[in-house]
Order: structure tokens, then sequence, then C-alpha cells
């Protein structure tokens, strides 16, 4: 009985030690975190004037890096030992917190030295994270990746639950001062750094390391277009990460243009938001398997039909209460979908192809924040939410019309229990032996590489 609950309950990932040292200390971590996006944009909208723009170029200046440095950071991450890469990064982005924090406290902060700061974050970051990524399956070993990607989202929601209010309350008993909120960000890497330096080297799973030579890039991008599944995850990451994931701007937006209400009422909203983050990732612990791509598919478009629904809300009540399920939907859509791509690709090759992955995934933002930040400033907060929702639901058609070519499709509702059912059949004779026929290749392609 003791074994069955061990393989099977939502938390088992943190009976490894070194993923459940590593895990606490990425709670308080990542709450500072949340805490300094909230600051962050908060004292961007103080010192713009109240710019949808400028708080969509933070957000862009912040993630833009990631299109230039994601890949080499996979290939950094496949070629060197990763903890203590990871000690070197986290290092780096509590001093940039830190200056930032000590500008703001001598009030002496301009726009653009939180342009500055922001963009040198983003490349340490974009460094940062595809090591982060591929480190956890040498944590917990690959029977326990797909439990471990869903416990990290749930401690990421964790923290977004924890961290906005925080701040708000911080900002709000300083009359304004966003500096304690990213004092308390700065010292938060600590914990991280302590966590990886206290683990213990022998229980780690490594990956073979990767020898230095010319072409590395190239072969994790040719891995990656040689399989369609793993073509259709990034291609969705790229289009909701682009312009669906841009809550941030637009409950600031909705806070300040629509309610006329100040940092407790923003830190509340994306409060509410994190509720339903972290119901879903909290939801997706249970998954022991790969998802389906159908499933993919479906909760990419319940995500954007709730997008929109935020969107024609009537007041700030209705509102707060329609971003729960928005944030649980999208945490659904972002955790299968990394657990796809992970659980999908060969070990040696994982860097890389998580870099690319979060490349498509937050690569967009620079595009997607300013874009979203104009249309909510000219036309209305609530439009920001119409659109990125509006985009998420047509990405999610085309990706099933794309699935479902040469299928018979039937979709089934339900009464008792309440539920829709996408019935989606087999091939036809053709097309079906072409896709096995590539699928037993690259499943011995993968049995070689493993």
């Amino acid at each position: 009985m003791t074994g069955r609950s061990d393989r099977s309950g939502s938390f088992r990932s943190l009976r490894v030690r070194n993923y459940r040292i590593y895990a606490s200390a990425n709670l308080v971590s990542l709450t500072g975190t949340w805490m300094q996006r909230i600051g962050q944009d908060w004292l961007v909208l103080q010192l713009s004037g109240d710019s949808g723009i400028a708080l969509g170029l933070i957000t862009a200046l912040q993630f833009g890096p990631t299109l230039l440095l994601s890949m080499y950071g996979g290939v950094l991450a496949d070629r060197y030992a990763k903890r203590r890469m990871l000690v070197a990064t986290q290092a780096l982005m509590g001093l940039l917190a830190l200056v930032l924090a000590v500008l703001v406290a001598a009030d002496g902060v301009a726009l653009w030295h939180v342009f500055v700061l922001a963009g040198a974050l983003g490349a340490v970051s974009a460094i940062d994270a595809p090591v982060r990524q591929a480190f956890v399956s040498e944590m917990v070993g690959p029977e326990l990746l797909a439990n471990a990607v869903s416990l990290n989202s749930t401690i990421f929601n964790g923290a977004r639950l924890v961290g906005p209010s925080l701040a708000g309350l911080l900002i709000g008993a300083a009359s304004g001062d966003t500096a304690p909120a990213l004092f308390v960000n700065a010292a938060s890497f600590a914990c991280t750094i302590g966590a990886l330096l206290s683990m213990r080297a022998r229980e780690l799973h490594p990956s073979p390391p990767l020898a230095r030579a010319k072409g590395q890039l190239r072969a994790g991008l040719a891995y990656t277009w040689a399989h369609p599944d793993l073509v259709l995850a990034m291609g969705l990451a790229f289009v909701l990460g682009t312009f669906a994931f841009n809550y941030q701007v637009t409950i600031a937006l909705m806070t300040r243009e629509v309610f006329d209400l100040g940092a407790e009422a923003f830190g509340l909203l994306s409060t509410c938001f994190a509720v339903g983050s972290l119901s879903g990732a909290l939801l997706s612990t249970r998954r022991r398997r790969r998802p389906r791509q159908r499933f993919l598919v479906g909760t990419a478009i319940v995500f954007g039909l709730l997008t929109m629904a935020c969107g024609l809300a009537p007041g700030y009540v209705s509102f707060a209460v329609l971003l729960v399920p928005a944030g649980a939907a999208g945490l659904v859509f972002s955790v299968a979908n990394n657990s796809f791509v992970q659980l999908g690709v060969d070990p040696q090759l994982r860097g890389r192809v998580m870099a690319l992955y979060f490349m498509c995934f937050m690569g967009g933002t620079p595009l997607g924040a300013p874009l979203i930040g104009w249309v909510a400033e000219h036309l209305g907060a609530p439009w920001g939410f119409l659109i990125g929702g509006a985009v998420a639901v047509a990405a999610g058609l085309g990706a099933g019309a794309w699935l479902a070519r040469g299928r018979r499709v039937r979709l089934e509702a339900h009464v008792s229990p309440p539920r829709v059912q996408l019935h989606v059949g087999p091939r036809t004779a053709p097309v079906r032996a072409a896709v096995e026929a590539a699928a037993g290749q690259a499943t011995g392609r993968r049995s070689a590489g493993g």
C-alpha cells in the first residue's frame, strides 16, 4: 500500500531529498520574484504616467533576450554541470535586483534605469531558464519527471498567490514606495543558492555531457523539426505565450484605467489569477503519463475563451471571479505542454529542446506585450483580453484542424456528469501508414538515444 502511494501521490517527487530542498527554496525565491514583478510594474506606471506602452515595453525588455540567448543557454545546459551554472545565474539575478532596489530607495531611479536593468535581468534569465528546466530531470530522474514539472508549476503559482498580495500590502503601507518589495526579492535569491550548494551530488542523475562541437544549435533545431508532435507544442506555446499570457500587463491596466484602484487592488486581482493557476497546477500533479496532443488543443481553446470572458466582465467583482478559472485553464495548458515536450525528447538533447520551447513560450512576449499594451491603451483595457483570447482560440482551432486532417471527428456532450468529449478516429489508410512508419523510426531513434 505504501509503495503504491509513493508512486501515485501528488507530491511524490518531494520524497527525493535534493528536489525537496530545491523546491522549498524555490518557493521563497519565486515569492520574491512575484513581489518584484508587481513592484516593477507599479514603478513603471508611476514613472511613465500610467502608460500601457511603457508597461508592455518593460515586459518586452525582460523577455526579449530569450530570443537571442535561450538556445545558447540550452547548449550550455547540455554541455556543463547544471548545478554550478544555476549558482552563477542566481547570484547575478540577485545582484541586479539589489541594484534596482537601492536606486528606488535612494530616490534616484529613472525610467531608463528600470528598462536597462530589466533587459539585463532578461539576459541572465534566458540562460538560467533552460538550465533550470533540464536540471529538474537530474534531481528526480525520468520516472518522476512529469510529477516534478507539475510541482514546479504548483510552487510557481503558490508563490504567485502570496507574492502579489504581499507586494501590494508593502507598497500600500509604504505610501506607494516599491523599494521594500524589491529588497525582499533581492534577498530571496540567497535561498536558492543555499539549496543548490547543499545538494548531494551523488544522488543526482546527470546526463552524459555534450562535447564541444560545431552545429549543436542546428542539431537541436533539426531534432525538433523532425518530430511533428514537438512542432505542434512549440507552435501553441508561441502563439499563446505571445498574445494570451499577458495578464500582468492587462490586469494592471484594468486596475488603473477601468476600476481606478490602487496597488492593493492590483495585488488582489493578481492573487485571484494565482488562485486559479495554483488549482490548475495541483490538478496537473496527478498526471503520470505524457499528455495527448488533443488535450493540448482543448485546453488552449478553453483558456482563450475564458480570457475573452475576462474582457467582457461588467465589474470589478465579476472580473476577479473570472480570473480564477482563466488562471486554472492557463496553467493546465502550460504544465501539459511543458510535460509533453520534456517527456518526448532524448536526454542529451533536452537542454536545447527545452531552450527552444522556452524561447517559443516567452520569446514572443517582446512582440505581444507592447502590442497588447498598445491595444489596451488606445481601445481600452478590456480589448487586451478580447484580442489575446481570440487569437488563442483561433490557434487551438487551427491546431485541432491540423490534427484532424484525414480523420473522422465527432463531438459528444454528456449531461451526467456534465462534460464534452472530442473523439478523433483513425487516419485514412495511406496517411495512417505513413504516420505509423514515422513513429516507428522516431521510437527507434529515441530508444537508441536513451
